[in-house]
């Protein structure tokens, strides 16, 4: 699952859960990386560059799903 996650997040897709304010999601200028690309964890206290390994173990750990996000909509470019 966490490839087929990782594939999704390359894309530009947000994974989020919108009760809680919590999202990850690739910057725009970071989609289409081939290196290791910066994710954005982003929560109600703020915004963090994670590194994907980070950015995929925040996923399955708040088991967050793809969302719309209330600034970027459904995907983050």
């Amino acid at each position: 699952m966490s490839r087929m996650t990782a594939e999704h997040l390359k894309t530009g897709i947000i994974f989020g859960d919108n009760n809680t304010q919590e999202y990850v999601y690739l910057p725009p200028g970071e989609i289409g990386m081939e290196d290791e690309p910066i994710c954005v964890l982003e929560t109600p206290k703020g915004r963090v560059d994670v590194n994907m390994k980070q950015a995929l173990l925040h996923i399955r750990k708040l088991s967050l799903k793809p969302v719309i996000h209330p600034y970027f909509g459904k995907r983050s470019y």
